[in-house]
């Protein structure tokens, strides 16, 4: 029993390491990464937060339009020389006064301000969707971008890691030429400089690998940075149908789907409800009220029944043959008290019910300010709406432009690339026979190592700047499942 508890406990222990091992080297796509980041992004919180800050005004815009009702009551004591409510005889006594109200009213006219008011809410909710999601997809490209920097910073990695095995196999070779002096010494001295070049470059290529992860690591918001990492993913460049249409089609459609210019169009918009609004204040408004009131007054003294101010509520008695006392409530002062103070109630309530009319004549021309403030700020909006408008069309050609150009800078540099493939082989070849000496060699070598990252560096900026023209079209960062 104890060697198959052992295997037990050993078998856990194992599961729990492998557990705790698979957590932490868990892989990110780029899209969990792009939908965390939609999700935790202080930014895009931020802006859901203003998007029900918009949904509450637009409640309360509703709100204008039913009539307001309110409460009140008062209760006061008056002590000292007063009129006795009775018999109207002056007695030093204290008389205690009662109130209660309740008012109501409703617009019936306003200018329309109610119903404007209400559409600027409404457009409100609108604009703080289309920042919503314009804040999406400037986190989405920002992630994207985090992602495809450490794609490359990964590959260049393996480049200068390949490198790096390559000249320590080439050091060992030329140490073997040197030992049966076939080539001077100085050469495995260059050989063992260039080795130590290697190392410091695949160093800085680890250190930026680190930094990239740790970049997007914080863009997520994610706590254990250490061991966050990025799946390994082959991209590689492919044509975009978006590139296949005209420029004035991308530019059609940008202007279809994009939330900047919807954003300026809602505005706009807002800036002309502004207006109505501001001239409302201008007309007459009408409102109608109602209000029910009622009060009541008493004193220690009513209906000459006098009340004991020592002991007004209970009454003192004895059991019969036990000799011993009892104290009971005394309601029936309280009830000869109270009954003519609730007649009062009802004798005293009132009604109050009309229509009241408010003609705006002369406010220090503060209405009339608000309209001339309000046109000139749709007069912005409208230059706004117009450069919105511009800037977007500058974006798409200048996205069009840097993606038509990062791909033939990608296509040169896979040339480039091979022609220094050709040619460090061709090197290695004539060094390996003592034609060339090693400082030609590790030329022809440097040149083909920085052919291989200028080509990964082409490749990832190319299908970066792609993202960015098909996002214009309407095409989003990653495809939701």
């Amino acid at each position: 029993m104890k060697i198959v508890f052992k295997k037990y406990v050993i078998l856990g222990l194992l599961l729990l390491l492998c557990g705790k091992a698979t957590a932490q080297t868990k892989k990110w796509t780029i899209q969990e990464c792009v939908e965390y980041a939609l999700k935790h992004n202080i930014s895009i919180q931020q802006s859901e937060l203003d998007l029900k800050t918009t949904a509450i005004d637009k409640r309360a815009a509703w709100g204008a339009f039913f009539p307001n009702l309110n409460g009140g009551a008062s209760h006061s004591w008056n002590i000292g020389l007063n009129q006795n409510i009775t018999t109207g005889l002056l007695e030093n006594q204290t008389i205690q006064f009662t109130s209660a109200s309740l008012n109501s009213s409703v617009d019936i006219y306003n200018g329309l301000q109610n119903q404007n008011r209400l559409r600027r809410a409404k457009l409100m909710q609108v604009a703080a969707q289309y920042q919503l999601t314009k804040m999406q997809d400037d986190i989405s490209l920002f992630v994207a971008n985090a992602y495809l920097d450490i794609l490359f910073n990964r590959e260049n990695l393996k480049v200068q890691q390949n490198q790096l095995a390559n000249d320590e196999k080439q050091m060992l070779r030329t140490q073997e030429l040197v030992d049966a002096g076939v080539v001077p010494r100085g050469d495995l001295l260059d050989m063992k400089a260039t080795v130590a070049s290697d190392k410091q470059r695949v160093i800085a290529a680890e250190n930026a690998l680190l930094l990239s992860r740790l970049s997007l690591a914080q863009l997520l918001r994610i706590e254990d940075l250490q061991n966050f990492d990025v799946a390994d993913v082959d991209m590689e460049p492919t044509a975009s149908p978006v590139m296949l249409q005209t420029p004035e089609a991308i530019v059609a459609k940008a202007n279809e789907v994009r939330v900047e210019i919807k954003i300026a169009k809602a505005n706009l918009d807002l800036a002309e409800r502004d207006i109505k609004i501001a001239r409302g204040a201008l007309q007459p408004s009408v409102t109608g009220f109602y209000s029910f009131s009622t009060r009541a007054g008493y004193s220690d003294r009513v209906s000459g029944v006098a009340i004991d101010g020592a002991n007004p509520t209970t009454i003192i008695g004895q059991v019969e043959g036990t000799g011993q006392n009892v104290i009971q409530p005394n309601f029936i002062p309280l009830f000869r008290k109270a009954a003519p103070v609730f007649d009062q109630f009802s004798d005293n309530k009132g009604h109050n019910f009309g229509l009241q009319l408010s003609l705006p004549i002369f406010n220090g021309f503060s209405a009339k300010n608000s309209v001339e403030r309000s046109k000139v700020a749709y007069e912005k909006s409208k230059n706004a709406f117009d450069q919105a408008k511009l800037d977007l069309e500058t974006n798409v050609y200048k996205a069009i432009t840097d993606t038509k150009g990062a791909l033939n800078t990608y296509e040169a540099s896979v040339i480039t690339m091979e022609a220094r493939r050709e040619a460090f082989n061709y090197a290695k070849e004539r060094y390996a026979v003592g034609l060339i000496n090693t400082f030609d060699f590790n030329q022809a070598q440097t040149l083909y190592l920085n052919a291989q990252s200028d080509v990964i560096r082409a490749k990832y900026d190319y299908i970066f700047k792609t993202k960015v023209v098909e996002l214009y079209f309407g095409i989003p960062i990653i495809q939701k499942q």
